[in-house]
């Protein structure tokens, strides 16, 4: 009877005992799902990112980039502040070669889309950051590129797993907590987080990303600027003719992009504050450590420099605190200023990295890059790769590696590493008849785009068949990484081979070079290698070169020494097609390291169709001699 009323209180005795367990099914833990897994993360939509993203779709991997803002190229929304880039458009070249035209378009991303050519975004030399972003946006729009958007990733981890690619997950949590796994993080995030120096009075300082950029806010005042960059020198030149006067001070000299052949450094469009300098017109440079110094306000809001021990040494009023000037009066910066502002660039953003990851900073350059190969993977985690202007520590001040012009081919070397590693794609060749070794030199050096920027950084690889009949040609291949040359491209160097380099001569460059002086280039070819402008050299080595030598090769050198070594002389117009000046040592060159005659080419290209100009000067040159 209590049976039957329970059963019509709680129905049939199954469901009875279903109550019951319910408590204790509750108290089990949830079985958490996967986070959902792609091959390969891209870090950052600006141009790296947007690059690397282009080449795993073309060979239909899966990826996907993650970008907090809600668009690309997010970077080049706010800067630079005063919107114009210092990257050249040259849109006319007189050449229809889409390569060569390449070596003097610094914006453009690499495609198989012409209408995607920085040129249709912009008629301006320098053009406006604006159009840059623009054209980020329609790569990615008409490529399809699979970018999500208002995507913040907050932190970065690994998770081990034997049956991972490199033996780990990495694990990418964005701002909703929701994780993300990856077999492949590629960092393309590049250089945002402002540098900052700390000292005294240093909370009175404007930073370049937030200072007025209205002329009208600075008249009549006395301005000082932190920096010795093209930020700085682009913030002075907005209100040079505002100002009472700008005084510029940093730790080292100027560096002027023209001394040094480096991008990076001082652009001629942004000097004009070293003409007002040198023609007594009150402005000024000046060479200190910014941590010895210290900022004083005073109380009508004026700031004073003076020097951090000063400072010290007491526990006054501002009024009172001793400055350089109470003891020598004749010191440079005794004026007071109205505003100091901080124009100290950019360094990479380690805080989203676990410390497994083990992504940590140079040395050499501080807190500014990760540490990296020169196959840009992290050296602290295999299977991180850093991209873009984050990679720049492999060619700092050296090449292009930091700028657009020079990236999208590193970026593509890593994506031509990524598929032989992963894929079993080797890198990519042609294959040819020893005849055609010199045409195959003189059209890449004539050219080739990725060699021209990212010179002694990537290079021409040239593998030698047995006895010398045949040859492969590799294109673009990262320099230091020679030695390693079988295992990251999946092709054979047994029998010899050439590197095809682009080289500045050694003393050619540097902040206090003059590189205007008389005589300044080479015109004969016996003196080819002491060219000073940038110009082909062509290395013949018998063997592999071992890590060993790569790692101890002499000062100054790009690669070890070789067996034989050939400098094409420079040319004013970079044309090297001249039969008797370029042409003819080259082939001389090879043959002589080739104990063979390369002149049977002349039959052989013409069944092939070669370079009209190419084969009749040397064909010019083959009956000279």
């Amino acid at each position: 009877m209590r049976l039957a009323a329970a059963a019509r209180l709680w129905g049939p005795p199954g469901l009875l005992l279903t109550f019951a367990l319910h408590p204790a099914l509750c108290l089990r833990p949830a079985r958490t799902a996967a986070p959902p897994h792609r091959d390969y993360c891209v870090l950052g939509a600006g141009p790296a990112g947007l690059q690397m993203a282009y080449f795993l779709q073309r060979a239909g991997r899966d990826y996907a980039v993650f970008e907090r803002a809600p668009r690309p190229g997010s970077f080049f929304a706010r800067y630079p502040r005063h919107r114009r880039l210092i990257s050249i458009n040259k849109r006319h070249t007189g050449k229809a070669n889409a390569e060569f035209n390449l070596r003097h378009d610094w914006n453009s991303l690499l495609s198989h889309d012409p209408q995607l050519l920085f040129r249709h975004y912009s008629r301006a030399y320098f053009p406006d950051a604006g159009d840059m972003v623009r054209y980020l946006g329609d790569f990615a729009d008409r490529l399809r590129l699979r970018v999500l958007y208002n995507t913040t990733i907050a932190h970065v981890t690994l998770d081990k797993d034997r049956q991972a690619w490199n033996g780990h997950y990495f694990i990418l949590t964005d701002q909703t907590g929701q994780a993300h796994r990856c077999s492949v993080l590629l960092v393309a995030t590049g250089l945002w987080v402002p540098n900052q120096v700390d000292f005294p009075g240093s909370e009175h300082v404007e930073g370049y990303e937030s200072v007025s950029v209205d002329p009208k806010d600075f008249e009549g005042q006395n301005v000082l600027i932190l920096g010795r960059g093209n930020s700085a020198f682009e913030t002075a030149e907005n209100i040079l003719g505002v100002t009472n006067f700008i005084h510029m001070l940093s730790r080292s000299r100027v560096r002027l992009s023209w001394a040094t052949h480096y991008v990076g450094d001082l652009r001629a469009i942004n000097n004009g504050l070293l003409d007002t300098y040198q023609l007594k017109s009150l402005d000024g440079l000046l060479e200190s450590d910014l941590t010895d110094l210290a900022v004083v306000k005073d109380h009508e809001g004026k700031f004073h420099i003076t020097l951090k021990f000063f400072l010290e040494e007491s526990n006054q009023s501002a009024d009172a605190i001793t400055l350089p000037q109470d003891d020598n009066d004749n010191f440079a910066m005794r004026v007071a200023y109205d505003r100091v502002i901080r124009c100290l660039g950019w360094k990479f953003d380690f805080s989203i990295f676990n410390k497994s990851l083990r992504l940590s900073s140079s040395g050499e350059f501080s807190k500014k890059y990760p540490l990296v190969k020169a196959s840009y993977e992290s050296k602290g985690s295999r299977g991180l790769f850093v991209l873009g202007t984050a990679s720049h520590s492999v060619d700092y001040r050296k090449s292009a590696g930091g700028f657009i012009h020079g990236f999208r081919y590193t970026v593509r070397a890593v994506h031509r590493l990524l598929e032989h590693r992963h894929h079993h794609v080797p890198w990519p060749s042609t294959e040819h008849p020893i005849s055609q070794l010199t045409n195959s030199i003189v059209r890449r050096v004539n050219e080739a785009s990725g060699l021209y920027q990212m010179f002694s950084v990537l290079a021409d690889v040239i593998l030698l068949k047995e006895n010398a009949t045949a040859f492969e040609y590799l294109e673009e291949f990262p320099m230091q990484m020679l030695a390693q040359l079988e295992t990251i491209t999946g092709r054979k160097a047994q029998h010899g081979l050439f590197v095809i380099n682009m080289e500045y001569g050694r003393n050619f460059s540097g902040p206090d070079k003059d590189v205007f002086f008389y005589d300044r280039s080479v015109g004969h070819t016996e003196d080819a290698w002491q060219s000073n402008f940038l110009h082909p050299v062509i290395y013949y080595y018998r063997h592999l070169p071992t890590e060993q030598e790569v790692r101890f090769r002499p000062a100054d050198w790009a690669l070890p020494r070789p067996t034989a070594i050939h400098h094409i002389v420079e040319d004013f117009l970079t044309d090297w097609t001249a039969p008797v000046g370029h042409i003819l040592p080259l082939r001389r060159f090879l043959e002589n390291c080739l104990d063979t005659d390369l002149r049977s080419f002349y039959a052989e290209a013409m069944k092939v169709g070669a370079a009209p100009l190419i084969i009749t000067g040397l064909a010019a040159v083959t009956r000279q001699k």
